[in-house]
């Protein structure tokens, strides 16, 4: 049956297992994470020796996997196999490998847990295999997570861990690491440190441990080229260019590019009110403000000009068809000609 990863760890904390379990796609952060609890707190580590295998797609068979699978537990209730890297598995594809598995789905060991980490992809929901997986396993699709939902997910991730964090500190998060989960989870594993149990991460210990000025980073150049400031963002340019390796253009372009994206979006609807345009641009109601003022700074023409331009700024910056510019000098252009 289909289950979200909640559901699953859940179960595993009430100690309630399936025979089979087939984790799946993009967000591999859910995937690493049940797979992990299954691993490490199932067996005791006296029983590990007999009844752990873990294998790995590229070196083995779904024949070698099955075999291990009608093994039964030595000393134990329960013998687990952890097929890691599934989707590198040699013989998945064949119809005589999908048939075994097919098959030992149909009646699996009870007292086995057989756990498949199929990363970044998903199963083809046309073949067989597919549909019995979706009957008689626990299958679990792990999917990137919306981007309007990221800093919700991190302020209840945090308060499962007895941790608040302010709004635009976890807003902060996102913008600099986007919607990868696994980066947002090491990132605050780090930060919690300062804040101590029961304590508030704030939008000053962001900065302080992910490396960002407070004065001087791609957000606030964003805002800065959203309120049509030149002097600002020219002193962020100004700074970028002094210390690249902290602000690599490419990082920035891609930022900027993501903002004006939405903003030629916004300019095309019909109904600009808060509620209605955070649907469209997958934001919260909130953010509306910011593209209302930027879009009085900017037209809809003049968006699609820098559309242009950003585009071109991240060619130069990955060095394709051009040569090697001086440190900052692409985006002090690009800023340039975005503001006139």
């Amino acid at each position: 049956m289909e289950c979200k990863p909640e559901e699953v760890l859940e179960n595993l904390a009430r100690k309630k297992y399936a025979p089979v379990y087939f984790l799946q796609g993009e967000e591999t952060y859910f995937i690493d994470k049940i797979a992990d609890i299954i691993e490490s707190t199932i067996l005791k580590s006296e029983e590990k020796d007999f009844n752990m295998s873990v294998l790995y797609g590229k070196d083995t068979t779904m024949n070698q996997i099955l075999a291990s699978a009608r093994r039964f537990p030595v000393m134990a209730e329960k013998q687990i196999i952890m097929v890691k890297e599934a989707q590198t598995l040699i013989d998945f594809n064949k119809e005589e490998a999908q048939n075994l598995l097919e098959n030992y789905l149909v009646k699996p060991l009870i007292s086995t847990l057989l756990v498949f980490s199929y990363k970044y992809k998903t199963l083809d929901g046309r073949k067989k295999l597919s549909h019995v997986i979706k009957e008689k396993a626990t299958l679990v699709t792990c999917n990137k997570l919306q981007e309007k939902l990221v800093p919700d997910w991190i302020t209840d991730f945090l308060k499962n861990k007895n941790i608040k964090i302010d709004r635009n500190a976890a807003i902060l998060l996102f913008d600099y690491l986007g919607n990868n989960l696994q980066k947002i989870v090491n990132e605050t594993d780090k930060i919690i440190l300062g804040a101590g149990e029961g304590g508030t991460i704030t939008e000053d210990m962001v900065m302080r441990n992910i490396g960002i000025s407070k004065e001087y980073n791609v957000f606030e150049l964003n805002k800065a080229l959203q309120k049509k400031d030149i002097l600002k963002a020219n002193q962020i340019i100004q700074y970028f260019s002094s210390n690249p390796k902290n602000n690599p253009d490419v990082m920035t372009v891609a930022t900027l590019f993501g903002f004006f994206s939405k903003l030629l979006l916004f300019h095309s609807l019909s109904d600009k009110t808060e509620n209605s345009a955070s649907v469209t641009l997958g934001v919260k109601p909130w953010f509306v403000r910011d593209y209302t003022e930027a879009a009085r700074h900017y037209s809809f023409h003049k968006t699609i000009q820098i559309i242009h331009l950003l585009r071109e700024a991240d060619v130069r910056c990955k060095g394709v068809n051009y040569t090697e510019s001086r440190n900052g000098e692409v985006l002090k252009e690009l800023v340039f000609k975005i503001l006139h």
